[in-house]
């Protein structure tokens, strides 16, 4: 600490003659704007993820996907990167179990149990 005090107070006298206005010693507070804000702060994978949330898209699927009444004409979407994804439905609200089954790509497929139509739609990784 006294070491830091006494740097700064021989390098402001050693450029004191010079005149120069960068030999002046910084201040180690707060910046003039007060605390950055996030945009300003983030970096790497955060930053893009809030730029891209700024564009309005979902880079890694982190906001509720839309929802669909799970008719035919509108089923519930269900992305994937494979051919086939494991679906589980719980067909009523307070039910205990849940009815799971295979979901291809192509048309829409109806849960077993209730009835409700999902569709499998094939995605592409975000990275």
């Amino acid at each position: 600490m006294a070491g830091r005090a006494l740097l700064r107070a021989c390098s402001t006298l050693r450029f004191a003659n010079l005149n120069v206005a960068a030999a002046r010693p910084l201040q180690r507070t707060m910046a003039m704007d007060g605390v950055p804000t996030d945009d300003e702060q983030a970096t790497g994978l955060e930053r893009r993820a809030l730029q891209a949330l700024k564009k309005g898209q979902d880079p890694y699927s982190m906001l509720k996907p839309p929802s669909y009444p799970g008719t035919r004409e509108e089923p519930h979407i269900v992305p994937g990167i494979g051919n086939k994804r494991l679906v589980g439905c719980l067909c009523e609200e307070d039910n205990t179990s849940i009815v799971w089954f295979w979901l291809h790509e192509g048309t829409a497929q109806r849960c077993p149990a209730c009835g409700s139509h999902y569709q499998f739609v094939h995605t592409e990784l975000p990275h």
